[in-house]
C-alpha cells in the first residue's frame, strides 16, 4: 500500500468524495434516530462500528492483507478513532431529543473549529475570504438554531459532538500524509468496536423485528463508507477547504427528516440552510481562483 505523503492536492476529487459522504451519512443518522426510542445509544453505536469493521475487512482485507493495519502513527490513529467514537455516541444521544435537521445544523459548527485550529495543528493557511465565508456560514447556523427559542441541553451536546468531530477531521488530514485511507478507516472500525464491546452485554437488547435487524445491519454500511469517502477527501485537499462540504449533508437530512419522521423544516431553517450552503460554495470558488493564480509548483498549500 503506497502512502499518500507526496500526493498533490486534488480539489475535484475532494468535492466528489464529500458528495458521496453526504449521500451516506444522513442515512446513518436517520437509521440511528429511528432506533433510539427502543434501543440504547451504546448498542446502536456498537452496531455502527461492528458493521463498519465487517464491511471494511470484507472489502479491503482481501486486497491488502495485514498491511491494512500498518501505520506509522499508531497513537494518532487510536486518538483520532476514539474522538470519532465519542462524537458518534454524543450525537446519537442528542438525536433522541432533537430533529435531524436541527442536529445537522449544529454539527456544522465543526468546520469553524477546523478552520480556527488548522493553522496551529496542520500549518495550513486560512485566507481572510475563507474566514469571512465561515463566519457567514456560522450566522446561517444560528438562524437555524434561533438561540433562546428551544435551545436545550441536547443542542449543547451536539456542540460537544461537533468539537470532537473537528478534532477528528484535523487528525484525518494529518494522518493522510503517511497512512492510506483504507488503513485509517479500518482503525476507526477496530477502535470503536473494541471500546464499545466491553460494556455492550449490560445494554444489549435483541432486535424485535426484521426492520430493526436491517437497520442495525445498515449502520456500518452508511457510517463505514461515508467516513471512508470523508477520509479520502481529507487525503487529497486541505482541511479548511474540505470541512465546509459537510454542509452538503443538509439536503439528505432535510429529506429524510420529512419522509421518515414527518419533520418539515420551517422558513428559519430554510433561510439559514441557504446561507450555510452559499458560504460553502463561496469557499470552493475562492479556493479555485486563488490556486489558479499560483504557479504550478506552488499549487499545493
Amino acid at each position: 500500500m503506497i502512502p499518500p505523503a507526496a500526493r498533490p492536492d486534488d480539489l475535484n476529487k475532494a468535492v466528489l468524495y464529500m458528495c458521496l459522504s453526504a449521500l451516506l451519512l444522513p442515512m446513518l443518522n436517520a437509521a440511528a434516530k429511528y432506533l433510539t426510542p427502543d434501543y440504547s445509544v451504546l448498542q446502536i453505536t456498537w452496531a455502527r462500528y461492528a458493521g463498519h469493521l465487517f464491511y471494511m475487512l470484507a472489502v479491503f482485507a482481501p486486497v491488502y492483507g495485514v498491511a491494512l493495519l500498518r501505520t506509522g502513527s499508531l497513537k494518532l490513529q487510536l486518538l483520532r478513532s476514539s474522538l470519532l467514537c465519542v462524537s458518534t455516541l454524543i450525537y446519537i444521544t442528542a438525536l433522541f431529543y432533537v430533529q435531524l435537521t436541527t442536529a445537522a445544523a449544529i454539527s456544522f459548527t465543526a468546520p469553524f473549529i477546523v478552520t480556527a485550529l488548522s493553522p496551529l495543528v496542520l500549518g495550513e493557511r486560512v485566507s481572510v475570504a475563507r474566514w469571512l465565508a465561515i463566519l457567514v456560514g456560522f450566522i446561517g447556523a444560528l438562524i437555524v438554531l434561533r438561540p433562546g427559542d428551544g435551545m436545550n441541553l441536547a443542542a449543547l451536546m451536539v456542540f460537544g459532538s461537533a468539537a470532537s468531530a473537528a478534532a477528528y477531521q484535523l487528525l484525518s488530514r494529518k494522518l493522510a500524509a503517511g497512512d492510506a485511507a483504507e488503513t485509517s478507516i479500518t482503525y476507526i472500525a477496530v477502535t470503536g468496536f473494541v471500546m464499545l464491546s466491553i460494556p455492550l452485554p449490560f445494554f444489549w437488547k435483541t432486535p424485535v423485528s426484521v426492520l430493526d435487524w436491517a437497520l442495525f445491519a445498515s449502520l456500518g454500511l452508511w457510517g463505514g463508507f461515508g467516513h471512508y469517502f470523508m477520509v479520502r477527501a481529507f487525503e487529497v485537499a486541505p482541511a479548511p477547504f474540505v470541512s465546509p462540504f459537510t454542509y452538503l449533508q443538509l439536503a439528505g437530512t432535510v429529506l429524510l427528516g420529512w419522509v421518515v419522521f414527518g419533520q418539515l423544516p420551517d422558513a428559519w431553517i430554510w433561510s439559514g440552510s441557504l446561507i450555510i450552503v452559499g458560504s460553502g460554495v463561496y469557499i470552493l470558488l475562492s479556493e479555485r481562483r486563488s490556486r489558479a493564480m499560483l504557479p504550478p509548483a506552488a499549487g499545493k498549500s
